[in-house]
């Protein structure tokens, strides 16, 4: 009854935010103009702050578990290689390959992840969870350019992949909070704690214009597309994966931090990325809607499974 009370108080704070966007749009208290708004304001702006708030409040000599970032790193990138062999064999449009690719890869580690693990072990005990943003958020934006980028239509050009990369708000954010965190530069109190409130808006919003974008009629042109993302995100990844882990020996926070990496759903800025490298957008756009909201569930199952084996 403890792991079934735990794995509800975790996920029902995301199904209330989704569920509230939802019915904000069918109210039509929010048209699609602001919904686009707002999505850039997200990520590129709020998403950085609360990244750059998490990894700068880091301790960095207590937190850092190179096992755990490494299996995260190699995870990641094994994944990734499988899909980019894959995917090509069993879907023949160039647009939604690298998006199908990047649905599957690419969980939504900030706005999902970190809250699962926190309201698991606390907000001020996931020190390591919220240093493995430093790996991954790089590694999940560079293979996304290099996925979608691959698969655009004309030549490939790699000067546009390393300037998405270097320009990605994500990315610029990690660099700067692990700067701060290696040279010792601490702000200001009055400012870090302006940076804090504004980071706190971050998930919450994220969460509300999730829910926002729930289209679930426009899935009838690529349903089975859907059906391999969705499946492959949140079952294979993390059946793959978070039993490896445990027969490594995470336990813990570590595995709480591991199954909120890869048993998320796709990252909602995935949506956004494929929009803008000209990519099925509508494609993206659903991965993010229905692996978000069968999430609820899988998390759910997820959560019960390893508390009743003792593993978190």
């Amino acid at each position: 009854m403890d792991s079934l009370f735990l794995a509800f108080s975790v996920v029902f704070p995301l199904f209330f935010h989704m569920s509230m966007g939802y019915g904000l749009r069918r109210l039509e208290i929010l048209d699609q103009h602001t919904l686009d708004v707002m999505n850039r304001l997200v990520f590129q702006f709020f998403l950085p702050v609360l990244l750059f708030i998490n990894i700068y409040n880091t301790d960095l000599q207590s937190s850092v578990n190179l096992p755990l970032m490494a299996f995260a790193a190699i995870g990641i990138l094994l994944v990734f290689a499988v899909l980019y062999w894959l995917v090509p064999r069993i879907e023949k449009e160039n647009c939604r390959r690298g998006v199908l690719i990047q649905g599957i890869f690419r969980s939504n580690f900030i706005i999902f992840g970190i809250p699962v693990a926190a309201a698991i072990f606390g907000e001020g005990q996931i020190g390591p969870v919220a240093l493995l943003i430093s790996v991954v958020v790089p590694l999940f934006n560079v293979l996304a350019v290099i996925s979608l980028e691959m698969y655009r239509e004309g030549t490939t050009e790699w000067s546009k992949i390393l300037k998405g990369v270097v320009t990605n708000p994500l990315i610029l954010a990690s660099v700067f909070s692990i700067g701060f965190l290696l040279l010792n530069i601490r702000l200001p109190a009055f400012l870090e704690k302006s940076l804090a409130d504004l980071a706190k808006v971050a998930t919450p919003l994220a969460l509300l214009l999730l829910g926002c974008s729930f289209h679930f009629s426009a899935t009838r042109h690529c349903w089975r597309q859907v059906l391999t993302g969705v499946l492959g995100r949140l079952i294979l990844v993390p059946v793959l994966l978070l039993p490896t882990a445990i027969m490594l020996g995470f336990r813990g926070l570590e595995l709480a931090g591991l199954l909120a990496l890869f048993a998320s759903p796709s990252a909602v800025s995935s949506f956004t990325m494929a929009k803008q490298m000209d990519g099925d957008s509508e494609l993206a756009g659903q991965l993010v809607v229905y692996s978000s909201a069968f999430s609820i569930l899988t998390m759910f199952l997820w959560i019960v499974i390893l508390k009743q084996g003792n593993y978190i």
